[in-house]
Protein backbone atom coordinates (compact mmCIF):
# COMPACT_ATOMS: atom_id res chain seq x y z
CA UNK A 1 0.00 0.00 0.00
CA UNK A 2 1.00 3.35 -0.73
CA UNK A 3 -0.18 7.06 -0.20
CA UNK A 4 0.26 8.80 -3.40
CA UNK A 5 2.70 11.15 -1.79
CA UNK A 6 6.18 10.87 -3.72
CA UNK A 7 9.54 10.85 -2.37
CA UNK A 8 12.50 11.28 -4.58
CA UNK A 9 12.85 11.16 -8.47
CA UNK A 10 14.50 8.22 -9.75
CA UNK A 11 16.61 8.38 -13.74
CA UNK A 12 15.92 5.13 -16.32
CA UNK A 13 19.46 4.11 -16.44
CA UNK A 14 19.09 0.87 -18.53
CA UNK A 15 16.17 -1.11 -20.19
CA UNK A 16 16.25 -4.85 -21.05
CA UNK A 17 13.60 -6.93 -22.80
CA UNK A 18 13.24 -10.65 -22.14
CA UNK A 19 10.55 -12.73 -23.80
CA UNK A 20 7.62 -10.81 -23.02
CA UNK A 21 8.97 -8.82 -20.23
CA UNK A 22 10.97 -5.43 -19.33
CA UNK A 23 13.56 -5.00 -16.65
CA UNK A 24 14.82 -1.48 -15.67
CA UNK A 25 17.52 -0.13 -13.45
CA UNK A 26 16.82 2.92 -11.95
CA UNK A 27 18.84 5.94 -10.23
CA UNK A 28 17.50 7.34 -7.17
CA UNK A 29 18.59 9.24 -3.98
CA UNK A 30 16.81 6.01 -2.01
CA UNK A 31 18.15 3.31 -3.92
CA UNK A 32 20.57 2.32 -0.80
CA UNK A 33 17.77 2.20 1.94
CA UNK A 34 16.15 -0.31 -0.86
CA UNK A 35 16.27 -3.88 0.05
CA UNK A 36 16.02 -7.02 -2.37
CA UNK A 37 11.94 -8.16 -2.43
CA UNK A 38 10.77 -4.68 -0.87
CA UNK A 39 7.67 -3.42 -3.24
CA UNK A 40 8.48 0.27 -4.28
CA UNK A 41 5.57 2.21 -6.39
CA UNK A 42 7.13 3.81 -10.19
CA UNK A 43 5.06 6.35 -11.57
CA UNK A 44 2.07 4.53 -9.71
CA UNK A 45 3.03 0.75 -10.22
CA UNK A 46 4.24 -1.19 -7.59
CA UNK A 47 7.58 -3.11 -8.80
CA UNK A 48 9.74 -5.45 -6.39
CA UNK A 49 13.22 -4.24 -6.33
CA UNK A 50 15.15 -7.63 -7.49
CA UNK A 51 18.88 -6.36 -7.00
CA UNK A 52 20.56 -3.06 -5.78
CA UNK A 53 24.46 -1.87 -7.05
CA UNK A 54 25.07 1.12 -5.38
CA UNK A 55 22.93 3.91 -6.19
CA UNK A 56 21.17 2.21 -8.42
CA UNK A 57 18.29 -0.94 -8.25
CA UNK A 58 16.63 -3.19 -11.03
CA UNK A 59 12.72 -3.83 -11.35
CA UNK A 60 10.91 -5.75 -14.14
CA UNK A 61 7.54 -5.38 -15.21
CA UNK A 62 5.90 -8.55 -16.89
CA UNK A 63 3.07 -8.80 -20.13
CA UNK A 64 0.16 -7.41 -17.85
CA UNK A 65 1.93 -4.33 -16.04
CA UNK A 66 3.30 -3.41 -19.13
CA UNK A 67 -0.34 -3.34 -21.17
CA UNK A 68 -2.02 -1.89 -18.36
CA UNK A 69 0.62 1.15 -18.09
CA UNK A 70 2.61 3.31 -19.50
CA UNK A 71 6.38 1.97 -18.29
CA UNK A 72 6.55 -0.36 -21.32
CA UNK A 73 7.25 3.17 -23.15
CA UNK A 74 9.82 3.83 -20.22
CA UNK A 75 13.55 4.63 -21.73
CA UNK A 76 16.67 5.74 -20.58
CA UNK A 77 16.78 9.38 -19.17
CA UNK A 78 12.91 9.24 -18.15
CA UNK A 79 12.32 10.53 -14.78
CA UNK A 80 10.04 8.36 -12.61
CA UNK A 81 8.09 9.19 -9.79
CA UNK A 82 9.49 6.76 -6.30
CA UNK A 83 7.51 6.30 -3.28
CA UNK A 84 8.16 3.23 -0.73
CA UNK A 85 5.10 1.30 1.03
CA UNK A 86 3.27 3.33 4.15
CA UNK A 87 4.01 3.13 7.45
CA UNK A 88 0.98 1.79 9.73
CA UNK A 89 2.55 4.40 12.47
CA UNK A 90 1.98 7.70 11.00
CA UNK A 91 -0.49 9.87 9.03
CA UNK A 92 -1.55 9.24 5.90
CA UNK A 93 -1.09 12.47 4.01
CA UNK A 94 -2.40 11.38 0.38
CA UNK A 95 -4.99 8.37 -0.02
CA UNK A 96 -5.05 4.96 0.02
CA UNK A 97 -3.08 3.55 -3.18
CA UNK A 98 -2.62 -0.34 -4.25
CA UNK A 99 0.13 0.24 -6.70
CA UNK A 100 -1.91 -1.37 -9.16
CA UNK A 101 -2.53 0.95 -12.16
CA UNK A 102 -5.89 0.64 -13.77
CA UNK A 103 -5.15 2.54 -17.06
CA UNK A 104 -3.32 5.31 -18.56
CA UNK A 105 -5.04 9.08 -19.23
CA UNK A 106 -3.84 11.13 -21.82
CA UNK A 107 -2.98 15.11 -21.29
CA UNK A 108 -4.90 17.37 -23.18
CA UNK A 109 -3.95 20.75 -22.23
CA UNK A 110 -1.32 22.20 -19.63
CA UNK A 111 -1.78 25.62 -18.36
CA UNK A 112 0.50 27.93 -16.26
CA UNK A 113 -1.63 29.74 -13.93
CA UNK A 114 -0.28 32.18 -11.04
CA UNK A 115 1.31 30.10 -9.14
CA UNK A 116 0.18 26.63 -9.85
CA UNK A 117 -0.72 24.28 -13.14
CA UNK A 118 -3.98 23.01 -14.55
CA UNK A 119 -3.70 20.03 -16.27
CA UNK A 120 -6.92 18.38 -18.13
CA UNK A 121 -6.45 14.89 -19.15
CA UNK A 122 -8.46 12.40 -20.65
CA UNK A 123 -9.39 8.74 -19.88
CA UNK A 124 -11.08 5.73 -21.86
CA UNK A 125 -14.95 6.71 -21.03
CA UNK A 126 -15.73 2.68 -19.50
CA UNK A 127 -13.98 3.80 -16.43
CA UNK A 128 -16.01 7.07 -15.50
CA UNK A 129 -18.27 5.42 -12.83
CA UNK A 130 -15.18 5.42 -10.74
CA UNK A 131 -14.72 9.21 -11.65
CA UNK A 132 -16.15 11.96 -9.07
CA UNK A 133 -16.21 16.02 -8.64
CA UNK A 134 -13.58 16.10 -6.21
CA UNK A 135 -12.48 12.53 -5.80
CA UNK A 136 -8.94 11.72 -5.07
CA UNK A 137 -6.65 9.85 -8.29
CA UNK A 138 -3.72 8.25 -8.13
CA UNK A 139 -1.72 9.96 -11.40
CA UNK A 140 1.61 8.44 -12.09
CA UNK A 141 1.73 7.64 -8.56
CA UNK A 142 0.69 11.17 -7.24
CA UNK A 143 -1.99 11.45 -4.90
CA UNK A 144 -4.30 14.05 -6.12
CA UNK A 145 -7.94 15.97 -6.29
CA UNK A 146 -9.81 15.95 -9.43
CA UNK A 147 -12.18 18.50 -10.36
CA UNK A 148 -14.48 19.97 -14.02
CA UNK A 149 -15.20 16.27 -14.34
CA UNK A 150 -17.03 15.30 -17.42
CA UNK A 151 -17.82 11.35 -18.60
CA UNK A 152 -13.89 10.82 -20.32
CA UNK A 153 -11.88 14.11 -18.65
CA UNK A 154 -11.25 15.47 -15.50
CA UNK A 155 -8.61 18.39 -14.42
CA UNK A 156 -5.73 18.42 -11.85
CA UNK A 157 -4.43 21.59 -10.09
CA UNK A 158 -0.76 21.43 -9.46
CA UNK A 159 0.92 23.56 -6.69
CA UNK A 160 4.94 24.58 -7.04
CA UNK A 161 6.05 21.56 -4.60
CA UNK A 162 4.06 18.62 -6.63
CA UNK A 163 5.46 19.98 -9.79
CA UNK A 164 8.93 20.62 -9.13
CA UNK A 165 9.06 17.33 -6.72
CA UNK A 166 7.61 15.24 -9.26
CA UNK A 167 7.96 14.30 -12.85
CA UNK A 168 4.38 16.32 -13.59
CA UNK A 169 7.17 19.14 -14.85
CA UNK A 170 7.61 16.55 -17.90
CA UNK A 171 4.45 16.19 -18.67
CA UNK A 172 2.96 18.23 -21.95
CA UNK A 173 0.02 17.77 -24.40
CA UNK A 174 0.13 13.74 -25.61
CA UNK A 175 1.76 12.90 -22.71
CA UNK A 176 0.59 9.48 -21.57
CA UNK A 177 0.11 9.13 -17.47
CA UNK A 178 -0.30 6.20 -15.18
CA UNK A 179 -4.29 6.20 -13.63
CA UNK A 180 -5.12 4.32 -10.49
CA UNK A 181 -9.11 5.02 -9.72
CA UNK A 182 -9.95 5.24 -5.71
CA UNK A 183 -10.12 1.62 -4.06
CA UNK A 184 -13.25 2.48 -2.65
CA UNK A 185 -14.50 3.44 -5.91
CA UNK A 186 -14.07 0.27 -7.09
CA UNK A 187 -15.51 -1.91 -4.64
CA UNK A 188 -18.74 -0.08 -4.87
CA UNK A 189 -19.02 -0.05 -8.14
CA UNK A 190 -18.32 -3.48 -8.37
CA UNK A 191 -20.90 -3.99 -5.52
CA UNK A 192 -23.35 -2.42 -8.22
CA UNK A 193 -22.58 -3.75 -11.24
CA UNK A 194 -23.02 -7.74 -9.47
CA UNK A 195 -26.52 -6.25 -7.66
CA UNK A 196 -27.77 -5.20 -11.19
CA UNK A 197 -27.08 -8.14 -12.76
CA UNK A 198 -28.74 -10.23 -10.08
CA UNK A 199 -31.94 -7.49 -10.41
CA UNK A 200 -31.89 -8.58 -13.96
Amino acid sequence: MFTGIIETIGTIDEVLIAGTNKTYWISSPLSAEFKVDQSVSHNGVCLTVEEIKGSRYRVTAIAETLQKSNIGHWKTGDLVNIERCMLMNGRLDGHIVQGHVDTTATCISKTALDGSWEFRFSFPPQFGALVIEKGSISLNGISLTIFNVTENEFSVAIIPYTYEHTNIKTIQPASSVNIEFDMMGKYVNRILSLNSQVNH
